[in-house]
């Protein structure tokens, strides 16, 4: 008596199995046939592989969790200069004389003054570093660069006198696989919104 239902019991296990292998149609693949063998090809998602954070410390623990905080609060503002740069650098080199490109870059100044100017106040030092790298990423272009083509080298020698008194660089280029690898990391992570 048990032998048939054990057989009974296996034969409905073999059959839901089967059912269960039933081809997926809804996804289409492109298939190249290569000898006897068909081999398929798929375009699958870019996945990021980060190294689990283990701090040696609690004192680097901080830094980074700091250094995330400064990313979160900038990264909006370099994205904001990369967008009025793509906006008003075709309007600047289509202007003939220096007049109108000082009176452009006047108006532009004046606007980003009356918006920005109480938020910039309260950002410190280090939040200003962090912003140079960020648009460098950004703009392809170092803010002294970007200031010297749109002020002159009169202008950005200046500010980035001002910016050395500060402790900081105009100057300094975004290096996402040596210095400045942790920010790359968290910007990725904040632009996937996983922070």
């Amino acid at each position: 008596m048990r032998k048939p239902i054990l057989i009974l019991i296996f034969l409905v296990l073999g059959v839901a199995g089967t059912v269960a292998q039933v081809a997926d149609t809804s996804r289409v693949g492109v298939g190249y046939v290569i000898g006897n063998d068909t081999v398929i090809h798929r375009e699958i998602r870019e996945v990021w592989v980060y190294p689990r954070r283990e701090f040696r410390n609690a004192r680097f623990e901080r830094q980074y969790y700091r250094l995330i905080q400064r990313v979160k609060k900038v990264y909006p503002y370099a994205l904001r200069a990369s967008e009025l740069l793509d906006q008003y650098e075709p309007e600047y080199i289509k202007l003939k004389t220096d007049r109108e490109k000082r009176r452009l870059i006047g108006k532009v100044e004046d606007q980003l003054m009356a918006r920005y100017k109480e938020e910039f106040k309260k950002m410190s030092i280090s939040d200003g570093r962090v912003l140079i790298k960020l648009i460098d990423r950004q703009t392809g272009r170092t803010g002294y660069d970007i200031i010297k083509e749109f002020r002159g080298g009169f202008q950005a020698a200046f500010w980035q006198g001002i910016a050395r008194l500060f402790r900081n660089n105009l100057k300094d280029e975004y290096d996402p696989y040596g210095e400045d690898l942790l920010i790359e990391e968290i910007v990725v992570l904040v632009e996937r919104g996983w922070l």
